[in-house]
């Protein structure tokens, strides 16, 4: 999947001239979190989000800082910050480092420019033209769509084919205790036996197996080894299942 799949394509914008209340109100109106701004040459400028209304004089929201904090800082720092608590124009107060995306870019290089930026909207270029956006909506929307198809392109697997798939998925994972796992598989019903490195082995190997379609549970009998102490500790339904054995047999 690209881009041009999954953003919205009817943009909603503003010149950076509007007023910062216009701009809010059009969020408000349209239950958007942000705003491409637009100038009048049809050029992307900025973005304005609802993080920019955080600190602003309306609210007596702005920063206060020590006369000793503001030294350090310098008078160009604080005059910034002035003027985006206190601007009354959307180009006062918008963010003007602006990542975009061409809409030929692949999803997973979008998620991991938001992730890396800690953005919520990346504008979606054609050129210097914006042509869409794309939000983490669109990605959740994408998400359950894919889902929607899946169950309909995927069958079941036989019990060697589970097997066969979940090894195949470790393999690929730098994570998987391979080497320390065997795996068990009857009427549809995923074992795990082995030994982990670390507990939080245990959850995803369990993801792992409940992806497989043909899986109807999965129990774990793994293992886990502290290494410092060399204490062997068991999954907590196993731990359970034997105590209550033990007490039946008394």
């Amino acid at each position: 999947m690209i881009a041009s799949d999954v953003m919205s394509r009817k943009v909603i914008s503003i010149d950076p001239e509007s007023t910062v209340l216009q701009a809010a109100r059009l969020m408000l109106q349209h239950r958007i979190s942000g705003l491409p701004v637009i100038d009048a040459a049809g050029k992307l400028v900025g973005v304005l989000s609802e993080g920019d209304f955080l600190r602003r004089r309306e609210t007596r929201t702005e920063r206060h800082r020590s006369r000793w904090l503001e030294f350090l800082m310098g008078p160009g720092k604080i005059a910034t910050e002035y003027t985006h608590s206190h601007g009354n124009k959307v180009g006062e107060v918008m963010t003007t480092d602006v990542k975009t995306v061409d809409e030929n870019a692949a999803i997973e290089d979008i998620v991991e420019l938001m992730e890396r930026y800690r953005i919520k909207r990346v504008p979606v270029m054609s050129g210097s033209i914006l042509v869409g956006i794309i939000t983490r909506s669109n990605l959740m929307h994408a998400m359950v769509s894919m889902a929607r198809v899946a169950p309909d392109l995927i069958k079941s697997k036989d019990d060697a084919g589970i097997r066969d798939q979940l090894l195949a998925e470790m393999q690929k994972e730098q994570w998987a205790p391979v080497a320390l796992t065997n795996v068990v598989v009857h009427d549809g019903i995923v074992e795990l036996w082995g030994v982990l490195v670390d507990e939080r082995q245990r959850e995803a190997l369990k993801v792992a197996a409940e992806n497989i379609p043909g899986v109807k549970a999965v129990k774990d009998h793994m293992v886990w080894v502290e290494p410092m102490t060399g204490m062997a500790l068991e999954a907590q339904g196993e731990a359970e299942s034997r105590a209550q054995s033990e007490a039946t047999a008394r």
